[in-house]
């Protein structure tokens, strides 16, 4: 009788063959992008059938939902383990940030695909709980700062999205090496200070 094939080989016989595909997407899409990414070949390199990925993921696009609510996922901890209501809201904004900032040099493909608007009808609900648990932190501290009179009158959401899209542009200058991550990091306390408080002099 032919020795049995090591656990690792045989992911799918022992449940993990999900998590499996999922990690061999994540680095695929690391090291060579979105386009890269095919169902066949992550079942190549997980040793199962390429049939067999078809048990976990309908299609490429849903490969790809699950794939960006692990991102979500992710960064929700990330946020989570970041925040702490006790502190200043300066402070407060200044470790949230960081964060967010940190988990997107570290995940700029993955965060990317987080933000992509094609998504499966069916994961349509559990993208837009994820997208409330990262974003909507944010933009809850917002709103608990605006009841304090901390932060101007208006729209929560607006105000977040030009925090976001402001963060998300540091972002995009650290993972396109126009500037260097650690500087992007260092340099978020005076993102945060000037984001509260503006350029104007005083």
């Amino acid at each position: 009788m032919p020795a049995s094939r090591p656990a690792e080989s045989r992911p799918y016989h022992h449940g993990d063959l999900r998590s499996t595909l999922l990690a061999g997407a994540e680095r695929t899409l690391r090291e060579k992008g979105t386009g890269a990414l095919s169902l066949r070949e992550l079942a190549r390199e997980a040793g199962v059938s390429h049939a067999a990925p078809g048990r976990h993921f309908k299609d490429k696009q849903a490969l790809l939902d699950a794939l960006a609510l692990v991102g979500y996922d992710r960064l929700g901890q990330a946020l989570s383990a970041a925040d702490d209501p006790a502190l200043p809201l300066e402070r407060r904004l200044t470790v949230l940030a960081r964060a967010y900032l940190a988990f997107s040099i570290d995940n700029a493909e993955l965060l990317e695909l987080m933000y992509a608007r094609k998504h499966e009808p069916d994961a349509s609900e559990q993208m837009a709980a994820a997208v409330d648990r990262t974003v909507g932190s944010l933009e809850r501290v917002i709103a608990d700062a605006q009841e304090r009179g901390e932060i101007v009158a208006g729209d929560p959401q607006h105000l977040t999205l030009l925090t976001g899209a402001t963060l998300q542009g540091i972002a995009s200058f650290a993972a396109g090496g126009m500037l260097a991550p650690q500087a992007a990091l260092d340099g978020i306390e005076e993102f945060v200070h000037l984001l509260l408080h503006g350029l104007k002099p005083r």
